[in-house]
Order: C-alpha cells, then sequence, then structure tokens
C-alpha cells in the first residue's frame, strides 16, 4: 500500500535527504587511490554519527540476501552493478565505483547514489557515468503530479537504451519513507502512460542502473549480496529521494 507524506512529512524527510548527501559527498571526497571500500565506509559512519542518524542498511536483510548486510553504504566497484559489499579491496588508478546510501532521521528515510572514477577515467566510463546522471534527471522530470509510474520508467529507458546501455532487469527504484522500501516498485524501463498514477505525498527513490556493454545478464556474486554483469562490463549507478508535489517534483538527496 502506498503511504502519501504530508507536507510536514516530505520536510523532515528532505532533513535525512540532507545527510544522506552529506554522507555522500564525504566518502566521494575520501575515495582515492590506495583507500579501501571498509575505510570508505567508515568515513560513512561518521557522517551519520554526527547527524544524530543511523543507517537503514546495516544489518538490512531482504528475501534474497544470505546473511544480513554488514556496512551503512554498497560500494560497487567496476563490473559490480549494486549491492557491493565493503571490504578491504583498495581503489586502484581508473576504478568506476558507484556508492549507495541511506539514512534514517527521526524515524523517516533517505536514500541515494553517485558513480564516479577514482584516479584517471575511461572515456567510456565517463560516458557511462554521465548517461546514468542524464537517465536519472529524466525520470525526475517525468515525476509529476497526472504523470504515472510507467511514465518515469520510460523516460529512463529511453535514455539508457538511446545511448546503449543495458538495464538489469527486476532492479530498480521503490516508494520510501518510515521504511527504506516501500510501495510502489520503480522499474527502470517501460511504457508510458501505464502504472500507478502519480499523486502529491507520494515520495519515490529514483535508480537507474546501467550495464556498459549493452547487455542486460547480470548474477549474483557468491557473497550473496553484489549483483555483477555477467559479461564483465562496467556499471553506473544514480539515485535520489523524489517527493511528488503538485509544484513538481522536489529532490529531497539534493546537495
Amino acid at each position: 500500500m502506498v503511504q502519501l507524506k504530508t507536507d510536514t512529512s516530505m520536510a523532515a524527510m528532505r532533513e535525512t535527504g540532507r545527510v544522506v548527501a552529506r554522507l555522500l559527498d564525504a566518502v566521494r571526497k575520501a575515495a582515492a587511490i590506495g583507500v579501501s571500500l571498509r575505510e570508505l565506509d567508515e568515513v560513512a559512519r561518521g557522517v551519520l554519527r554526527e547527524a544524530g542518524a543511523t543507517s537503514p542498511f546495516l544489518n538490512y536483510r531482504p528475501h534474497f540476501a544470505p546473511t544480513p548486510f554488514p556496512a551503512v553504504i554498497c560500494a560497487s566497484v567496476n563490473d559490480a552493478i549494486v549491492h557491493g559489499i565493503p571490504t578491504d579491496r583498495r581503489l586502484r588508478d581508473g576504478d568506476l565505483v558507484s556508492i549507495d546510501a541511506g539514512a534514517l532521521l527521526d524515524g523517516w528515510a533517505g536514500d541515494s547514489a553517485i558513480s564516479f572514477t577514482v584516479g584517471s577515467a575511461r572515456p567510456a566510463d565517463t560516458r557511462l557515468v554521465e548517461t546514468a546522471f542524464e537517465a536519472l534527471e529524466a525520470g525526475i522530470a517525468a515525476a509529476v503530479v497526472g504523470n504515472r509510474i510507467g511514465d518515469i520508467a520510460h523516460a529512463i529507458g529511453t535514455v539508457c537504451r538511446t545511448a546503449g546501455y543495458g538495464i538489469p532487469e527486476g532492479f530498480g527504484g521503490h516508494g520510501i519513507g518510515r521504511s527504506m522500501h516501500e510501495d510502489p516498485g520503480v522499474p527502470n524501463e517501460g511504457r508510458p502512460g501505464r502504472g500507478m498514477p502519480l499523486r502529491h505525498g507520494m515520495v519515490l527513490a529514483i535508480e537507474p542502473m546501467l550495464i556498459g556493454s549493452g547487455k542486460d545478464a547480470f548474477h549474483a556474486d557468491r557473497d550473496g549480496w553484489t549483483l555483477r554483469t555477467s559479461d564483465g562490463s562496467r556499471a553506473a549507478h544514480a539515485e535520489h529521494t523524489v517527493a511528488i508535489t503538485n509544484d513538481g517534483p522536489r529532490i529531497l538527496t539534493a546537495p
């Protein structure tokens, strides 16, 4: 069931979103050659502590997971699409990194993701990351009262497919509020004019995921969490928490 938020609730979610934005900014600045993914997770934990917030990721265990998630960020590198577990792996020059993070503050959740290259970027990776954010912008632009979920999905999918990228089926955005994952689901590809109508007070996490080779195939790693491209190609991920309002979409996790 979709829970519509009041204007007061959306304002509270904006405060949570500010924490997520600060967290991602701090992790991005700390992500240098030689830094471990576990060290990036420690940076994120520090931001949450300072804000008096907690993590909706830590110890989260959805139906597909063999174990609770052990960190406060997902750190997905190169061929990892999403859900990468921070380990002692150290960043290398040219790594393409996607960081997905959330926060819980005063009972409200926020969720956002960025992708970037550490050190020297490959032109193909730069284009992949730029397209992920273009797809996110297109999805947000379609998130207006009177449109439908399918309009968001179509906008994202059109950008991805036009650029020649693959889309992992079955993984996409979601409603968000008191919990990190709520109804409705927000696919990254679909038909316009279909699905649930968008109403003032809906809050959605919109999150394109792109596979660089143009193929859609992926598989779960042995850790049971990390999703990887089946052909070893690189992937990118971008996400914002967005409120649907009568005045247009409001990005709650904007810096």
